[in-house]
C-alpha cells in the first residue's frame, strides 16, 4: 500500500551529519553582541562614570543636608511672611488710630476756635489781637498764658516775635520796668502760647504790656497792656 520499504541496515562505525545553525540565529546573536557592546561603548564614553559606594553615600548625604537647609529655609521664609502679615495688621491698626487722632485733634481744634472766638476782642485791635492773658510770678520767673488771633480771620502761618516788658517793685522804693528776651512765634488764625520768662532777682511784677512784632525791633502788629496779679 505505501510501496516498497527498505531496509535500514546499522553501521556503528559511520559518522553522524552534525546539524547546522540558521544563518539568520547566527546574524541574530551577532546583532545582540554588537549592539550589547556599542551600549557599553557608548555608557563609557558619554555617560558619566559610574558612581562607588562611598561616592554614592557621600551624594547622599550631601542631597540630605541640602534638603535639611531647604526645609529651614522653608520654615524660615514662613515664619517672615508670618511676621510681615503681623506688621501690615499692625500698620493697619495703627493707620486707623492716626485717623481717629487727626480726627479728635481736628474736633479738639476747631472747639478751641470757637472758644477763642467767644472771647472779648482786644480794645486796641491790630492786626494781631490779644484777646486773654493770665501771668504768674513764681520761683523768680513770669508765667504766661497768652491768647492770639489774626484779624480778619486769617490763615496763613506768618513769622512774629512777642515782647513782654514787665513794671513792678524792685524794693527800696524802686519801680524799674524790666524788658524780658523776646519769644519768636508763628502765628496762624489762632494761637495759645504758654510758658515763663526769668525775672531779675528780687523784682515783683505787677504790670505787662504784652506787643507782638513782625520781627525783632521792627513794626508793631498788636500790644495790650495788662495787670500781673
Amino acid at each position: 500500500m505505501f510501496g516498497r520499504s527498505r531496509k535500514v541496515y546499522f553501521d556503528p562505525y559511520r559518522r553522524r551529519r552534525t546539524r547546522r545553525l540558521p544563518r539568520w540565529l547566527l546574524l541574530l546573536g551577532g546583532g545582540v553582541v554588537a549592539g550589547a557592546a556599542a551600549v557599553v561603548a557608548v555608557q563609557q564614553r558619554l555617560l558619566p562614570p559610574r558612581l562607588s559606594a562611598a561616592e554614592s553615600a557621600q551624594l547622599r548625604s550631601t542631597f540630605e543636608q541640602a534638603d535639611g537647609q531647604r526645609r529651614q529655609l522653608a520654615d524660615e521664609v514662613a515664619t517672615l511672611r508670618q511676621q510681615l502679615e503681623a506688621a501690615l495688621a499692625e500698620r493697619r491698626e495703627l493707620g486707623a488710630q492716626l485717623g481717629a487722632t487727626r480726627a479728635e485733634h481736628t474736633r479738639l481744634r476747631d472747639d478751641l476756635a470757637a472758644v477763642i472766638d467767644a472771647l472779648p476782642a482786644d480794645p486796641r485791635g491790630g492786626e494781631v489781637e490779644i484777646r486773654a492773658a493770665q501771668f504768674s510770678a513764681e520761683g523768680g520767673k513770669l508765667g504766661y498764658e497768652l491768647v492770639l488771633s489774626r484779624a480778619g480771620g486769617a490763615s496763613r502761618p506768618v513769622p512774629g516775635v512777642l515782647r513782654l516788658v514787665v513794671a513792678g517793685d524792685a524794693g527800696r522804693g524802686e519801680a524799674p520796668t524790666v524788658t524780658l528776651e523776646p519769644i519768636a512765634l508763628t502765628l496762624g488764625r489762632q494761637q495759645v502760647l504758654r510758658g515763663s520768662l526769668p525775672l531779675p532777682e528780687g523784682f515783683r511784677p505787677r504790670q505787662a504790656t504784652v506787643r507782638v512784632l513782625d520781627r525783632d525791633g521792627g513794626k508793631v502788629l498788636g500790644m495790650r497792656v495788662l495787670r500781673v496779679p
